[in-house]
Formats: structure tokens, C-alpha cells, sequence
């Protein structure tokens, strides 16, 4: 396992210094070169791609003895990943693509299996052969295994196994209860049901042990056996520290599909947050996480999930549409002057975010507030202040009826 690892990471960096070297080529001015230095190749060579590079790792095999031993696909997702990097550059702001040192490479793909490749609790991997295995749930019946990730983390080695199976899943209609939720840094969220969950400070209550144990690697010799202990235990440290605010998340985000069947969150700028003034906080909470374990599990629960826009939901009063303008973070209580409705700060922008989440899924226009509803047959009918009627079809009928 380490073996492919570090092979793939050789071919990773080789397949990248190649690109690197041809984009350096490419700098300088067409009549005139650097005084200093200039990084010259041939004006006939072509541009590294994928598909060049697979060719060059086929040919290099012959010479190179080592490149043999693991699959070909493994290697060849590895020049995959490259590509998918500098695509990300190249469409979504990323930064170049950085070499990786030993040990950062952490997983390898077999983009194909072989025929039954799992039988009981044993996985049989090409070139690897059978490894034994302990299933964290059984596979449906009717699901194909088509890929295996091999992932390397501090805990040991786990297996990401991607299943197949031809069925046609339908998308989630908005219906039954609307939930509106606003997330924030004093409580981890607040409903528009006027629930309000309290933040847990994994990372914050955490860093006293982590000092000690940073210390610890501090005062070992670098490379040593026992600097590599101590760095496992604080690598350990962290990763149980990730699994309990995923298990949080998990948690919550069942929590609130129990309760709604549909969820509208705000379309919150992550990476503006995570740069701020409590960026360290922020990253703590894990707001980017916890929206795609939601957006997941409604999915899973048949449960609507929407995102609205995140402007002046803190700065509209969500029974009047009034803007009462912006208000001090010491300041957590909504007073809108105009109609008197009071309400704690985060779940009056909360029930903004809900009101603009059903005027957005039916096509009501401009949110508008709900002063109540009412329940017909089957349906909840929402009554808006524009006099507009939407009739949201139930999982089960009124038990009044």
C-alpha cells in the first residue's frame, strides 16, 4: 500500500514538473529574453496533457522497473488528478498546482474491478490481491461494486467502495412543514420555529491536549522512532477531532429533517468567513461541511433543500418586510419600530430565510411574511400578505379530517 502510494506520488510530481517546466518556457517575450535567466525548450515541443502523459508513462515503463509493479490505472489517476487540478485553476480560482512531499499523497483509485471482487469481508484489489476487510454496513442487493478508493489517514487504511445500480432516483418537490435556518457563531443554528442549537468548540476545547502533544514532538529528534510516534498521536488527535464534529453534523442535520420537509439555508460566502476576523472559529464550526451533509441527508430523507440569498436577512423584519437597518453584534434582539414584533436576532433571519425560500421553489416573487395557516385536505395552505395561495401537497392527510 505504501508502495503505490509513494510510486503515485513520484508520477504526480515527474507529470508536474513537466508541465512546469513547459509553462516556464513559454514566459518570456517573443523578441527579447531575460538578462538574468531563462528557462528554455524546444519551440517544437508540444504541451503536456493527459493524454501525452499517459503515452510517456507507458514508454517509461520499459526503463523504469519500479513504474511496473502497480496497476496501470492506478498510475494513470494519478496524472488524472493533475489534470482535474489545473482545470480547477484554470475555471474556479484555484492556485498552481504544488508539488507533493513524502507522505502526502494519501489514497489511489482502481477505476476498475475484476469479476466479484468482494466476497464476504474480503476485497480482492488488482496486483494486491485479497485483503481482508470489515464492512461498515452490507451492500444492497441489486448494487454493482465499480471502483475502489484506497485511502490512507491516521487511524489505518479504509476502502471507499463506489456502487452501481441502474435505477432512476426522482428530485424532491418542495412539501409538507417549510424550516428556515440561519447559521451564526453564538448558536451553531437557529430554526424559524424559534429552536436555537448551541455551538460545540471541538477544536477550541481541544487545543490544551494538543499543546502538550505538539510539545512532545518538539522535543524528539527529527526522524527519529520516537518522533514519528509522537506525530502519529497528534495526527491521531486530529482526526478525532474532524469525526466528532462530522458525527455533530450528522446529528443535526437528521434532527432537523425529523421536523420539516423542506429546509432553506443561506448561500453563505465560506471563504470570505473563513478569512475574517474569527476565521479560527469559523473553520472550527465547519459551515461549509455541515450545508453538504445537509443538502445529502434531505436528499436521503426525501426532504426539499433549498439555498436563498444571504443579504439583509438580519436587517428585515420578517412580519412587516420593514428594513430596520443594520444592527451591532451585541445587539441580539429583533424590535422592528414599524410593526413592534420582537423575536431573538437569529431566528427573525431565520423565518426570512424561510419566507424567501417559498417565494423562490413557487415562484411567489419578493418573500413575504406568514401571519398563519391554514390546513386543508391533504394540503397546508400558505396564506402571504400579497394575497397569494400556495398549496403545498402533504405526505399524509390531516388527521382532523
Amino acid at each position: 500500500m505504501f508502495f503505490y502510494l509513494e510510486t503515485c506520488r513520484k508520477v504526480y510530481n515527474y507529470a508536474l514538473a513537466e508541465r512546469k517546466a513547459w509553462v516556464n518556457s513559454r514566459k518570456c517575450a517573443i523578441n527579447s529574453c531575460s538578462i538574468r535567466h531563462e528557462f528554455i525548450l524546444s519551440a517544437d515541443a508540444p504541451k503536456p496533457s493527459y493524454a501525452r502523459q499517459c503515452k510517456s508513462l507507458t514508454a517509461a515503463k520499459k526503463n523504469i522497473p519500479e513504474l511496473a509493479l502497480p496497476h496501470t490505472h492506478v498510475l494513470q489517476q494519478a496524472l488524472r488528478t493533475l489534470e482535474a487540478s489545473f482545470v480547477a485553476m484554470w475555471e474556479r480560482g484555484h492556485g498552481f498546482p504544488r508539488f507533493k512531499k513524502s507522505g502526502r499523497m494519501r489514497s489511489f483509485l482502481f477505476p476498475q474491478m475484476g469479476v466479484n471482487p468482494l466476497c464476504g469481508n474480503r476485497l480482492k484489489l488488482p496486483k494486491i490481491g485479497t485483503v481482508k476487510m470489515r464492512l461498515s454496513r452490507p451492500i444492497p442487493e441489486g448494487f454493482e461494486l465499480k471502483q475502489v478508493r484506497v485511502v490512507r489517514r491516521a487511524s489505518g487504511w479504509f476502502a471507499m467502495l463506489c456502487l452501481q445500480c441502474e435505477v432512476n432516483v426522482p428530485d424532491v418537490m418542495p412539501h409538507g412543514h417549510s424550516l428556515g435556518i440561519d447559521l451564526g457563531l453564538l448558536s451553531f443554528l437557529a430554526t424559524s420555529d424559534h429552536e436555537t442549537i448551541a455551538r460545540p468548540k471541538f477544536f477550541v476545547d481541544a487545543q490544551c491536549k494538543l499543546k502538550l502533544l505538539q510539545k512532545k514532538v518538539s522535543s524528539k529528534l527529527i526522524g527519529s522512532s520516537n518522533w514519528r510516534k509522537a506525530i502519529a498521536k497528534v495526527a491521531r488527535f486530529h482526526e478525532h477531532i474532524s469525526n466528532t464534529r462530522k458525527d455533530f453534523h450528522f446529528k443535526t442535520a437528521h434532527h432537523l429533517c425529523n421536523s420539516a420537509g423542506m429546509i432553506f439555508a443561506e448561500d453563505l460566502n465560506l471563504l470570505a468567513m473563513s478569512r475574517g476576523m474569527l476565521c479560527k472559529h469559523t473553520l472550527d464550526a465547519g459551515f461549509g461541511q455541515f450545508l453538504n451533509i445537509l443538502e445529502w441527508v434531505c436528499l436521503k430523507r426525501d426532504v426539499f433543500f433549498a439555498k436563498v440569498d444571504a443579504k439583509n436577512t438580519s436587517q428585515t423584519c420578517p412580519n412587516c418586510q420593514t428594513h430596520t437597518g443594520k444592527k451591532d453584534l451585541s445587539e441580539r434582539v429583533h424590535s422592528c419600530p414599524h410593526c413592534g414584533y420582537q423575536t431573538d436576532r437569529d431566528v427573525a433571519a431565520a423565518q426570512i430565510v424561510e419566507q424567501r425560500g417559498i417565494a423562490e421553489s413557487f415562484g411567489c416573487g419578493s418573500a413575504s411574511p406568514k401571519p398563519f395557516q391554514e390546513v386543508a385536505v391533504g394540503h397546508t395552505v400558505l396564506k402571504l400578505s400579497e394575497g397569494k395561495d400556495i398549496s403545498l401537497p402533504m405526505k399524509k392527510e390531516s388527521s382532523s379530517f
